[in-house]
C-alpha cells in the first residue's frame, strides 16, 4: 500500500511525542514475541506505535473467528497466518519498521535459534504448559536476556489486581497471578489488554534503560 510520508517525518514525528534521547533508544530496540494471541498482538501494536524499530514475531496459528474478541486482528484476516495479518498491519503504523516473522511453534528443540538475536524477549501465550517450557528454556539459554512474561489475565476481575512484578535480575512478571482460562475463567478484550499494556510498558522501560517496575 503507497503512503505519502518518508521515514524521516515518521521519524520525526515520534521525536515530537517521545524526544530524541527515547526515540533513539526505542528505534535501536529488539524485541521478539513469543506468541501473537490477545497477549502478543496488542503488545506488538504499542511496540510499534512507539517506533520499536525492530520486532521479531513468532507464532504458528491461523486467525479464527473466536479470536477476535480480544485480539488485533480483523474479519478479513481470518484464516490467514497470525504472522502475516500482524505484520501486515504494523506496517501501516509505520512501513519502516524492521520486522521478521516464524511461522513455527515454539520447542524447546527451536527455542535457543529463534530468540538469540533479541535484547528483550516477551512471552505470550495462553498455554500454561508452553509457558513454563518457554520460561524454563529461556532462563537457561539467555540468562543475560530480558524477558517479560505474564500470568494471570482471565475473566472480568478488578483491573486493579494485573500488576508488574520483578522476580529475578532480568525476568518480569505481569498479570495477576491468578484467574487462568483452566479456572473457568473465559478471556476477554479489556484484562487480556491490560496485561498487555503492563507488558509493553515493561519493555518500553527496559528499553529506555529503566530496570525496576
Amino acid at each position: 500500500m503507497m503512503h505519502p510520508f518518508t521515514k524521516k517525518e515518521i521519524y520525526e514525528a515520534l521525536v515530537e511525542r517521545h524526544t530524541a534521547a527515547y526515540q533513539e533508544k526505542l528505534d535501536a530496540g529488539h524485541v521478539a514475541i513469543a506468541g501473537l494471541g490477545g497477549l502478543g498482538s496488542n503488545v506488538a501494536f504499542a511496540l510499534a506505535r512507539l517506533g520499536v524499530g525492530h520486532l521479531h514475531l513468532i507464532d504458528f496459528d491461523r486467525v479464527d473467528l473466536t479470536n477476535l474478541n480480544r485480539q488485533q486482528y480483523l474479519l478479513r484476516h481470518v484464516g490467514m497466518y497470525k504472522t502475516d495479518a500482524l505484520k501486515e498491519q504494523l506496517l501501516q503504523i509505520n512501513p519502516y519498521l524492521d520486522i521478521t516473522t516464524d511461522c513455527v511453534k515454539v520447542t524447546s528443540e527451536n527455542l535457543k535459534t529463534l530468540f538469540a538475536d533479541a535484547d528483550i524477549i516477551c512471552e505470550a501465550f495462553d498455554n500454561a504448559e508452553t509457558k513454563a517450557m518457554f520460561v524454563n528454556g529461556i532462563l537457561e539459554w539467555f540468562p543475560q536476556k530480558k524477558l517479560v512474561c505474564a500470568s494471570g489475565m482471565a475473566g472480568f476481575g478488578s483491573s486493579n489486581t494485573i500488576h508488574t512484578r520483578k522476580i529475578g535480575s532480568n525476568f518480569y512478571l505481569c498479570g495477576d497471578e491468578t484467574t487462568d482460562i483452566a479456572h473457568g475463567q473465559c478471556l476477554m478484550a479489556p484484562r487480556a489488554a491490560l496485561c498487555a499494556a503492563h507488558e509493553s510498558n515493561m519493555i518500553a522501560r527496559l528499553l529506555l534503560g529503566e530496570e525496576t517496575v
